[in-house]
C-alpha cells in the first residue's frame, strides 16, 4: 500500500475509536433513552456488553499500530474499554436523571473482554498484520 494511503487507513482506524467514543458519550448525555417495543431479561446489560464489544473491535485494530504483539493488543484494547467505561459511569453522575451503575461498568468490561478473547484465539495473526 502507497505510503500516503496508509497513513490515511491508519488514521481512519484511529478515527472510528473516536467515534465509536462519541457515540458512547452523546448516548450517556441523554436524559432517557428511548423504549424498546420488546423487553428481554436484562436487555440493558446485553446493550452495554455489545457497545463496549464493537469498542473493543475498533480499538484492537486501531492499537495494532502502536503495539507489537497480539496479547498486547487486546490488553491494551481491554484496559481503554474498561477505562472508558469508567469514566462513562463517572459521566453519567452529572446527568439529570441518570446514576452510575457499577453491574453497567461490568457488562462494559465483560463485553469487551469477550471480544478481545475472540480476536486473540480465532485471529490472532489478522490484528497483528498492519496494513501494508
Amino acid at each position: 500500500m502507497h505510503s500516503q494511503k496508509k497513513i490515511t487507513y491508519v488514521w481512519l482506524q484511529h478515527a472510528l475509536v473516536l467515534l465509536w467514543c462519541g457515540l458512547i458519550y452523546s448516548l450517556s448525555a441523554q436524559s432517557t433513552l428511548p423504549e424498546t417495543p420488546f423487553m428481554i431479561p436484562y436487555q440493558d446489560k446485553i446493550a452495554h456488553a455489545g457497545i463496549y464489544a464493537w469498542l473493543a473491535f475498533f480499538a484492537c485494530f486501531s492499537f495494532r499500530h502502536i503495539l507489537k504483539k497480539p496479547l498486547l493488543i487486546v490488553l491494551a484494547a481491554w484496559l481503554f474499554c474498561a477505562a472508558y467505561g469508567l469514566s462513562d459511569e463517572w459521566h453519567q453522575s452529572f446527568v439529570a436523571e441518570r446514576m452510575p451503575d457499577v453491574w453497567d461498568w461490568c457488562a462494559d468490561v465483560s463485553g469487551a473482554a469477550l471480544m478481545c478473547a475472540f480476536l486473540y484465539f480465532f485471529f490472532p495473526t489478522w490484528i497483528h498484520r498492519e496494513a501494508t
